[in-house]
């Protein structure tokens, strides 16, 4: 008999059922049956396939729904960090990312090329390509994966006098992933969707997606959603959207009134939507952030 809680069957193999603490031999996939040895694994994968395929799909969604955590506050005012991208900024300097309303401070004070400094660490912008290249360069040899993934765009555009080459840029981004970095594994979607440096693969562009939205970017949690709507699932697009609401992303806040609009979702829905969506301004919000998206849509962050 095949169960599926790993706790039932951590002493019972689940082909001959044998029982004993030598049975630890488990489902390289699904990881929720065990065995005796590698013979009965064999056996009982054709019995077990419809099973185990099941608990891979449960797993992966799991996880794949899970709300991520919000971004890491900003250094400087203290606040929740907007997870717009004209909301924040990384300063290669010191490797922080400051928000828009604590950069703006420093930069509206400025009279001076030289009065215009990082609002953490005190460096002053740099002035030239060949400074803004060398900071990054050295917050990459501390693999700081946010340096990396903007080296990578640097490369894909071509930017700060780099020459354009999108298979660095996707080594790169890939690399910056690896580390830790939810938007390089978005970028890495688009690269397969288009054919930017790789071969185009829809499988492997939906496969980064995925990764991305697990690790917090919301804009491909809202990609993720709308595909799932095309496809005819409106649950999983409900889902996607609700998570990336709660981290400010708009466009999800819109397709979720769209989706109640076209009696799609319910009203109940629609509504704890708007209420997270408002929860989440009450955490960014400031004056001194308001000030500064006033000064110019660079600096907006919701």
């Amino acid at each position: 008999m095949s169960n599926t809680s790993t706790s039932e069957t951590a002493l019972v193999c689940a082909n001959c059922g044998k029982e004993g603490s030598d049975v630890t031999n488990t489902c390289n996939k699904c990881k929720s049956v065990m065995y005796c040895n590698a013979a009965c694994k064999k056996k009982h994968r054709k019995k077990h396939k419809k099973d185990c395929e099941r608990r891979v799909a449960e797993l992966h969604d799991e996880q794949l729904f899970k709300q991520p955590p919000p971004l890491e506050d900003c250094p400087i005012c203290f606040l929740r960090m907007p997870s717009l991208e004209s909301g924040q900024i990384y300063m290669a300097c010191c490797g922080k990312v400051i928000c828009s309303g604590c950069i703006h401070a420093v930069q509206s004070r400025a009279t001076k090329k030289e009065h215009n400094i990082c609002p953490f660490c005190r460096t002053p912008n740099p002035t030239t390509n060949e400074e803004v290249i060398n900071q990054f360069e050295k917050r990459i040899e501390l693999n700081d994966a946010t340096a990396i993934y903007s080296m990578g765009c640097f490369y894909s555009t071509g930017r700060y006098g780099l020459p354009q080459d999108r298979a660095k840029a996707v080594e790169l981004c890939r690399r910056a992933g690896e580390l830790g970095n939810a938007e390089s594994y978005h970028n890495l979607g688009i690269a397969y969707d288009n054919g930017n440096g790789v071969e185009r693969d829809e499988t492997k562009a939906a496969y980064y997606y995925e990764l991305a939205a697990i690790r917090g970017d919301s804009y491909a949690r809202a990609n993720l959603g709308v595909e799932s709507l095309e496809k005819g699932n409106k649950d999983r697009a409900l889902k996607h959207w609700m998570i990336a609401v709660k981290d400010g992303e708009y466009r999800s806040l819109q397709n979720i009134k769209s989706t109640y609009m076209r009696g799609l979702a319910t009203k109940d829905y629609y509504t704890k939507a708007l209420q997270n969506y408002q929860e989440y301004l009450n955490e960014v919000k400031s004056v001194q952030r308001d000030e500064a998206a006033a000064a110019g849509e660079q600096y907006r962050y919701y």
